[in-house]
């Protein structure tokens, strides 16, 4: 299926680019998102029209994410959680454990921004991670778990 994008798409293409995706790709996720429109002529000579509104609106978001990424970057955040006295935790520290302290020193980050490259942290220690703000901004942040002993 052919689409416009009206933004910039990881590992796809830039806003305004025509590009041929996967049927379902483009009606279940791109579509529904807001991110792509079909690439029929009437959609082709609406978003030339809306052009100029698009890239301002695509650069005041850049420009938001710069300014948050510098607050964020090199934040230390800690966690606690039980663990046993070898070190390793009983549950795991997720996405959602990290989203929730960055909300408590009040920085409001989305889950699905957070990227745990080797998945949920199950160790005690510190560990860096990345925030994805923008498809151009990436911060990275230290995560310092630490253990609490179970009684």
């Amino acid at each position: 299926m052919q689409i416009i994008l009206l933004e910039k798409v990881v590992n796809l293409g830039g806003l305004g680019d025509v590009v041929k995706v996967k049927d379902g790709y483009a009606r279940n996720f791109l579509i529904p998102q807001g991110k792509a429109r079909r690439a029929t002529p009437s959609n082709l000579t609406e978003f030339e029209s809306r052009r100029a509104e698009l890239e301002a609106a695509q650069s005041a978001a850049l420009a938001a994410a710069q300014a948050q990424g510098a607050k964020l970057d090199g934040l230390l955040v800690q966690i606690t959680q039980k663990a046993g006295v070898d070190g390793r935790l009983f549950g795991s520290v997720t996405t959602i454990d990290i989203a929730e302290a960055l909300k408590a020193q009040g920085f409001e980050v989305e889950r699905s921004s957070i990227r745990l490259p080797q998945g949920p942290l199950k160790q005690i220690g510190d560990s860096d991670i990345a925030i994805s703000l923008h498809t151009d901004v990436v911060v990275h942040i230290k995560v310092s778990v630490l253990g609490e002993q179970a009684a």
